[in-house]
């Protein structure tokens, strides 16, 4: 996943309330127990010396939430305040795995990324020879994203074979190609805006097809077709719903599998070179400073996951040992998480990271990391 999301936190100095709450929003009472979590989780802040305003800011944060009538809201939520402010409250796919709420230097980041990594998004583009319209789906359901009209006259054929018609076809087949040109454009924009990672083409099966066939080579690559649903309004399915899991699910699966086999080629499986592949925390850590981290592979549960290292206010500033931040500028280092302090460093050098579930194939000690460029060899 791209961790965007979290740029808010990632350079403003700690310590860091961190909550994963479940927020019920469709029963009789659930106002009441709202207030009832959010009291919760503001009293273990504040046992863990998590100051006032701070504890106060999260709990009006998880009280306040209202999904205005959505049933389909989504009911987990993390928030991250510090100094007395909320500064990231952001919606979970579903309950959190493990409800909690914590106080440490670092905000608690390792548990969304775990979250949202199933989450792939995937841009449902319902075409008809006129147009479409564009949807996002992931796993807090659908939005829409938009459309796009074509060029509509002419539109139809006519069922004559006269020679005097044959123009009249060709200008509708004009037609057809030119608005398929038309919706791929659109597309190709909405896909790479919205933050889709797959996308779906249904509806009229000829004007698809041609869609498919004028996107970007890039695009085609992650690009389905279904024989289900279409641009009228009712014709939405429940097959269409399946199609959607489906191409989410084989996208995420085909991902990370493509993120394994770098992995295991830069590791040196097979190979001699070890260099493009980092694992065990002070090989990490020290990647993490230089930047070299492209993408950071996590195994939930991972024995390195909660391995301390030391911290300072900046995402650079981390290490193994804590007389070692101050050849870094830091004379007051903080103890953290492993997990957490290099997310947050692939955070902030645009890194990409990737949840590995299964510990078979996971890195040892379940960390690991795609580098950028390779590490200086004594033969060099």
């Amino acid at each position: 996943m791209h961790l965007s999301l979290l740029q808010p936190i990632i350079d403003r100095p700690g310590p860091w309330a961190s909550v994963y709450a479940e927020v019920p929003h469709s029963t009789e009472d659930a106002a009441k127990q709202r207030e009832l979590s959010a009291d919760a989780a503001a009293r273990q802040l504040a046992e863990q010396g998590a100051d006032r305003a701070t504890c106060d800011a999260v709990r009006e944060a998880l009280a306040g939430f209202r999904a205005d009538g959505d049933t389909a809201a989504p009911s987990g939520r993390a928030v991250f305040a510090t100094d007395g402010e909320v500064v990231l409250d952001t919606p979970l796919a579903g309950r959190p795995a493990q409800p909690f709420a914590a106080w440490s230097p670092l905000p608690r980041i390792t548990p969304w990324a775990e979250a949202a990594a199933d989450n792939a998004g995937c841009l449902v583009v319902y075409v008809d020879r006129q147009g479409a319209n564009f949807e996002l789906h992931d796993d807090r359901g659908g939005e829409a994203a938009g459309k796009v009209d074509g060029v509509d006259w002419p539109i139809h054929r006519t069922a004559t074979a006269d020679w005097s018609e044959r123009h009249f076809q060709t200008a509708v087949e004009n037609t057809w190609e030119q608005n398929a040109g038309e919706i791929a454009e659109a597309a190709q924009r909405v896909f790479h805006s919205c933050g889709a990672k797959v996308m779906l083409l249904a509806g009229d099966p000829r004007e698809r097809r041609s869609v498919h066939d004028k996107l970007p080579e890039q695009l085609r690559s992650v690009t389905y077709e279904s024989d289900h649903g279409g641009r009228a309004a009712g014709s939405d399915s429940t097959a269409l719903a399946r199609d959607i899991a489906h191409v989410r699910a084989a996208h995420e699966r085909d991902h990370v599998a493509d993120v394994l086999d770098r992995f295991r080629a830069g590791a040196g499986v097979g190979g001699t070179d070890p260099a493009y592949a980092a694992t065990g925390v002070p090989a990490l850590v020290e990647a993490a400073r230089e930047h070299r981290i492209d993408t950071l592979i996590i195994t939930p549960g991972g024995a390195d996951a909660g391995r301390e290292v030391w911290v300072g206010p900046g995402a650079d500033q981390l290490a193994v040992r804590n007389s070692e931040l101050q050849y870094l500028g830091e004379t007051n280092p903080s103890a953290a998480r492993a997990d957490d302090a290099l997310l947050r460093s692939a955070a902030a050098n645009g890194a990409e990271a990737v949840v590995v579930r299964d510990p078979a194939e996971a890195p040892a000690g379940g960390l690991g990391a795609i580098l950028r460029w390779s590490t200086p060899t004594q033969h060099e």
